[in-house]
């Protein structure tokens, strides 16, 4: 593994401006998250309700990701860009005005949740087709940590600073914030040049270019098993949504223990991202993808199996760390060997497993829960998460040989 500089990619004026917006507006969509939910409790009482954003959050991107990755592949991606954003910005906006004036209903909240995850499912497709465009070839693989770790790090602040807007000057001001933050990003995104790239043998708009995209996937043995590998280790693996059971019930912590809990995984994710946000040259990909993803599984086992708070925090540290190293090898190997005309498509097909994956995982986890208890629902998807990884090897042996040569610039 070649050192470089963990910023390299910044040096690119281009991928700084996008990555800039990037983060300011991540750390509006997060902080939002936090206002929507805090609003609806409020305005329902009700645990229910509170299940239903999931629920709303999920059904735009399973219904629209798809149609969204078509469209960043058969338009201009930048105005594609800024049009989300734009719609994005109004969503919020709406919800600052019917808050203030004292409108809000909690029909009214969940519409505008939906409109925003609809939007997201157009956002997602094309902000990650336009990455490598952004960036020489040599720097993808930086560029992509970059990015996750700016979500990351948006995870981690957003919420914080939520807490402290929403005791001070009310929900409305947080939705505010998130309006200003997506204009911000409209005006990082403005001075960047994104090519346009045309695709002579490209099919029309519709179902046929959306069966183009998936018999892509279907054909790319090392694309396709990423993916695989992405729902499969999402579905068993997470532990994030028991985490209250283990503070209360197994660890005996306060919610400034549960803090610690949810920090942890984030703490372990960072410090991976940044040791291979500074790699100019991952060898053995493939191996290293396979190995963090049974990392990730082992740390869930271990955690399911702790009864001490310390040695919980550092199962959870693994597990973000595994997950980490896997998410941007794995992006990096899609967006590389992906043709810049498809990748819309790919990455939309993509987040339907990667979103999908998470919430059918929360799922299972309290059904298994509710029919056992938290600490085996999390050990048995810790197994489930090592077996089917080593069934997808054995089943695709292509991943588990592959070096990375091939993203060679």
């Amino acid at each position: 593994m070649t050192r470089l500089s963990p910023f390299l990619s910044l040096s690119v004026r281009e991928y700084r401006l996008f990555l800039a917006g990037f983060f300011v507006s991540q750390m509006g969509a997060q902080m939002q998250v936090v206002a929507i939910s805090w609003q609806i409790y409020q305005i329902s009482h009700s645990v229910v309700a509170l299940g239903f954003v999931g629920i709303v959050s999920f059904v735009p991107i399973l219904l629209f990701s798809t149609i969204g990755g078509m469209t960043a592949d058969h338009i201009n991606r930048k105005k594609l860009l800024i049009a989300t954003q734009a719609f994005l910005a109004a969503v919020a906006l709406a919800l600052t005005v019917a808050t203030a004036v004292h409108v809000s209903t909690l029909t009214l909240v969940f519409v505008l949740l939906g409109l925003e995850f609809s939007g997201m499912a157009f956002f997602g497709p094309v902000r990650q087709s336009v990455i490598p465009d952004l960036v020489p070839r040599a720097y993808l693989l930086n560029a992509v940590s970059l990015q996750i770790l700016a979500r990351q790090a948006a995870t981690i602040i957003g919420p914080a600073v939520a807490g402290f807007l929403i005791a001070l000057y009310g929900v409305q001001s947080v939705y505010l914030f998130n309006s200003i933050a997506l204009i911000v990003m409209i005006i990082t995104i403005i001075p960047i040049t994104i090519p346009i790239h045309h695709d002579a043998h490209k099919s029309a708009f519709g179902v046929s270019s959306l069966m183009e995209g998936a018999r892509f996937i279907r054909k790319s043995r090392i694309i396709f098993s990423t993916i695989m590998l992405d729902f499969s280790a999402t579905f068993f693996g997470s532990a994030t949504s028991l985490l209250p059971i283990f503070a209360v019930d197994i660890l005996r912590v306060d919610s400034g223990g549960l803090g610690l809990l949810y920090a942890a995984t984030s703490a372990g994710a960072v410090v991976a991202g940044m040791i291979l946000s500074g790699m100019k040259k991952v060898h053995h990909q493939g191996r290293i993808i396979v190995g963090s993803v049974l990392l990730y599984g082992c740390a869930t086992v271990g955690f399911g199996l702790s009864r001490s708070f310390y040695l919980s925090l550092a199962c959870l540290a693994l597990a973000g760390a595994g997950d980490m190293i896997s998410t941007i090898l794995r992006n990096n190997i899609r967006q590389s060997l992906t043709p810049a005309p498809m990748r819309g498509r790919m990455t939309g097909i993509n987040i339907l497993f990667a979103q999908g994956g998470p919430k059918l995982g929360d799922a299972e986890a309290g059904f298994v829960a509710a029919a056992t208890s938290g600490p085996v629902s999390v050990v048995i998807g810790g197994i489930g998460t090592i077996a089917s990884t080593l069934a997808i090897v054995a089943a695709m042996p292509r991943l588990h040989s592959f070096k990375g040569d091939e993203l060679a610039a």
